[in-house]
C-alpha cells in the first residue's frame, strides 16, 4: 500500500514546474511578466517617439550638442588649420535618472484560490499601465519645456534655433484648442517652423488628447486627412487620420492640458475648453499635474509645475526633441520561498527608473490657447 501512494505522488503533473523540476509556480510568474510587460508596451506611446539610451554606471547620461559651421575661401598659400572663427561651437545637455519608479500589490494566496479569474493576470497589466502612464506624462513634460527653451549653444553669430509655441485660434477662448480648423492651421505652422529651423521631417509627431483627436476626424474628414480607402471605418474607430503636413498624429490622456492631464472639465475660459463634465469620471480621469521636484520626493530632473501649463493643449515634436534615459528598464518582481510562506502570498512588484529632459529645442513645439501671450520658460 505504501508502494502505491509513492508511485502516485511521483506521477502527479505540475503544470508550473520547468521539465517536472523545482519550483511548482516557476512558470506562471513568467507568464505574470509577459502581462505586465504586455501593459506597459501597450500603452507607453512615448518612449519610441524620442531617444532613448541606457544609462549604466553612473547617474546622468551627456549628450553633446554640435552647431553650424560655414564656408570660407581658400586663400593661395595659407596653411588650413581650421576655421577662422572657430566653429562648429559644442555644448552639452545632462539628464539625470530620477529615484526608481514602483507600482506593487500583495496578492493573499487564499484569494487566488477563491477567486474565479486570474487574479495575478489581471493585476500585472495594471502595474503595467501605471508605469506606463507615468513615464509617458514625463517625457511630455520634457518635450514641452522644451518648447519654451532657448538652444545651449549660444556662440555670437552661431547661435542655434531654440523651441517654437504655436497658437491655436486667435480669440482668449481655450475652446480654440478643440477647433478643427484653428488646430489644421496650427499644423502647418509647426510644420513650416520646423522646416525653417532645420529639422528633419523624418520622426516628426503630434501628440493632441482625444477629444481635439475625434474633432479633426468628423470635421475634417473631407479635406483630405482621412485616408479614403478606409475612411468608413476610421470615422467610426477614431483611428483614420494618418497625418498633417507630414506629421503623424497620436492621441492620448498624459499630454499637459491646461494644467491637467488630457482633459479638463468645467466652464469656458482663457484656461478652461469649456466640456461639460460627463459625469462618473471617477478619480483618474482629468488628473491635476502634481508639482515638480521641490515638492515630489523623487524627481531629479526639471518638469515644471502645474501652473505652467495653464494653456497648454498638445505637441508637436521630433525625436531629438527630447531624451530618456533609463538605468533600470521595465522590470517585473515577486516575491518567493521563505518570504511567501511567512505571509501566505506574494508581493508582485513592476519597477524602472528613468528620467527626461528636452535635447534639441528647435525639434519642440508646444500648442496653446486662450491666450495671446505665449507661456513663459521654466
Amino acid at each position: 500500500m505504501a508502494q502505491q501512494n509513492s508511485t502516485l505522488t511521483t506521477s502527479l503533473t505540475r503544470p508550473g514546474q520547468a521539465n517536472s523540476a523545482g519550483d511548482a509556480r516557476a512558470l506562471y510568474l513568467k507568464l505574470f511578466s509577459g502581462e505586465m510587460f504586455k501593459g506597459f508596451q501597450h500603452n507607453a506611446i512615448a518612449r519610441d517617439l524620442v531617444m532613448k539610451r541606457t544609462l549604466r554606471n553612473g547617474k546622468s547620461l551627456q549628450f553633446i550638442y554640435t552647431g553650424h559651421t560655414k564656408a570660407e575661401f581658400h586663400t593661395p598659400g595659407n596653411a588650413i588649420l581650421g576655421n577662422t572663427d572657430g566653429a562648429p561651437p559644442v555644448a552639452e545637455k545632462t539628464i539625470t535618472c530620477d529615484d526608481l519608479l514602483i507600482s506593487s500589490a500583495f496578492v493573499y494566496e487564499l484569494d487566488e484560490v477563491l477567486s474565479h479569474y486570474d487574479l495575478r493576470s489581471e493585476i500585472s497589466r495594471k502595474i503595467g499601465y501605471a508605469l506606463a502612464q507615468k513615464y509617458d506624462r514625463l517625457i511630455f513634460r520634457a518635450l514641452t519645456r522644451g518648447a519654451r527653451a532657448a538652444s545651449p549653444i549660444t556662440k555670437a553669430n552661431f547661435v542655434e534655433p531654440g523651441g517654437t509655441q504655436i497658437r491655436v485660434g486667435s480669440t482668449t477662448n481655450a475652446s480654440d484648442a478643440y477647433n478643427a480648423g484653428n488646430l489644421v492651421n496650427a499644423f502647418y505652422d509647426a510644420a513650416a517652423a520646423l522646416d525653417e529651423k532645420g529639422v528633419s521631417m523624418d520622426g516628426r509627431v503630434a501628440v493632441l488628447n482625444p477629444r481635439q483627436y475625434y474633432a479633426l476626424i468628423q470635421d475634417i474628414g473631407t479635406n483630405g486627412l482621412i485616408n479614403r480607402d478606409v475612411q468608413g471605418s476610421a470615422l467610426q474607430s477614431g483611428q483614420g487620420i494618418i497625418e498633417i503636413a507630414g506629421i503623424k498624429i497620436f492621441k492620448s490622456m498624459n499630454i499637459p492640458f491646461f494644467s491637467q492631464y488630457g482633459t479638463k472639465y468645467g466652464t469656458g475660459s482663457a484656461t478652461n475648453p469649456g466640456i461639460t463634465d460627463p459625469g462618473n469620471t471617477g478619480s483618474f480621469v482629468s488628473e491635476a499635474l502634481e508639482d515638480a521636484a521641490a515638492d515630489v520626493t523623487g524627481i531629479n530632473n526639471e518638469y515644471g509645475e502645474e501652473t505652467e501649463f495653464a494653456n497648454s493643449c498638445g505637441l508637436i515634436f521630433q525625436r531629438e526633441g527630447a531624451g530618456c534615459v533609463e538605468a533600470i528598464g521595465p522590470q517585473v518582481q515577486v516575491t518567493s520561498g521563505d518570504v511567501s510562506v511567512i505571509y501566505q502570498g506574494d508581493v508582485i512588484l513592476g519597477r524602472l527608473a528613468m528620467g527626461a529632459d528636452y535635447l534639441n529645442p528647435a525639434a519642440c513645439v508646444e500648442l496653446f490657447a486662450g491666450t495671446a501671450t505665449k507661456p513663459a520658460a521654466f
